[in-house]
């Protein structure tokens, strides 16, 4: 019991006394019509945890889509710089995703959508600009490895442009 109350101590007290961002991807909702919401919590000066949930609202029969019908990415982030204004990030992050992949028929003239969910484990680079007011503004990229599925593409993109506050 005392370790509950340790534990829970702790985690509700990091809440408490440290910075938050809340963040929208602009990027994803302009380019590829999906919405993804990101909320980081800082543990101190070069090290951050969040999470991001994608939800892809273009329809599966367009050109250009991503696979993912929704993510959801907790994710850990260290600091390079020092920097108030301008840091460089890299970061470790696991993704769960579920969506459609696409499966081409015996012969090449048909397809189908075969549903899955699956586990990525990727690491991502970026950089963010925070202003003395609390906006906050942030570009990253990198990739990840689906992990268990089959039927899941091997590959999972992270790339955003995210903007946000800072409380």
């Amino acid at each position: 019991m005392k370790k509950i109350i340790l534990l829970f101590t702790l985690f509700t007290s990091s809440l408490v006394f440290s910075q938050q961002e809340i963040k929208l991807d602009i990027a994803d909702a302009l380019v590829i019509r999906s919405l993804e919401f990101s909320y980081e919590n800082y543990i101190n000066d070069e090290s951050s945890f969040g999470v991001s949930a994608l939800f892809n609202l273009a329809k599966q029969d367009i050109s250009f889509r991503y696979n993912e019908n929704l993510m959801i990415t907790p994710y850990y982030r260290h600091y390079f710089t020092s920097e108030y204004n301008w840091n460089f990030f890299g970061e470790g992050f696991f993704g769960i995703n579920s969506g459609k992949k696409e499966i081409t028929n015996l012969g090449g003239s048909s397809f189908t959508y075969e549903k899955y969910t699956d586990a990525a484990l990727g690491i991502a680079v970026g950089t963010k600009y925070v202003a003395k007011g609390g906006l906050v503004i942030d570009i990253y990229g990198g990739l990840g490895r689906n992990l268990f599925g089959s039927d899941s593409p091997v590959l999972v993109p992270r790339i955003g442009l995210n903007v946000g506050w800072r409380f």
